[in-house]
């Protein structure tokens, strides 16, 4: 397979994940430049590279020892989370190689993913909350819209991204709810006080 062929592949991959999972355009290419990244490296630094004096190797001629290399390499350089997104992306498109024929055995197959650190929340105390609460003028137009979405948000639990974007009509005061397009599109019925 020549680089041609690599590049066709890699676009039957993504293909292939938007036309089965529904992909967002982000993730598609969020993958794509993940996947890119890994046979730059494989050409640039891996073991088929012209450091090592052989043929670069492909995407589909990687091995185990190959993938776990570049894994580590990339993980030295960041956090655990993105490595283990790294490897989804890798295990997802070895898993379509396989069963396209592209390649005979998945090379992630016996990978694990990296430990993550249990990330600490950062919550604001009650004397927080307060002067929060308290900090727009509500005196003034934009004070009262201000501290009106701050109580939403802090009742309800919305992100900014979702309070921002609510319109009047997905806002029930009589049923104290709330329709909130979230993250991926996903959409949630929130209550509120």
């Amino acid at each position: 397979m020549d680089d041609k062929a690599a590049d066709v592949a890699l676009e039957r991959f993504l293909d292939a994940l938007w036309l089965e999972d529904g992909l967002a355009a982000h993730t598609l290419a969020a993958y794509r430049s993940d996947l890119q990244q890994f046979a730059a490296w494989l050409a640039d630094t891996g073991p088929g590279s012209a450091r090592a004096g052989q043929a670069a190797l492909a995407l589909h001629q990687a091995r185990e020892a190959e993938v776990l290399a570049y894994i580590a390499w990339r993980h030295a350089r960041g956090k655990a989370t993105s490595a283990n997104r790294r490897l989804t992306v890798l295990r997802r498109f070895y898993r379509w190689a396989l069963r396209e024929g592209l390649v005979a055995e998945d090379p992630t197959l016996k990978l694990l993913p990296a430990k993550r650190l249990q990330r600490q929340i950062k919550t604001l105390t009650q004397m927080q909350v307060e002067r929060l609460l308290q900090a727009p003028a509500v005196d003034e137009p934009l004070g009262l819209r201000d501290r009106a979405m701050l109580e939403l948000m802090y009742a309800s639990g919305l992100r900014v991204s979702e309070l921002v974007g609510l319109r009047l009509h997905e806002l029930s005061l009589p049923d104290q709810v709330v329709r909130v397009q979230g993250k991926g599109d996903k959409e949630r019925l929130v209550p509120f006080g």
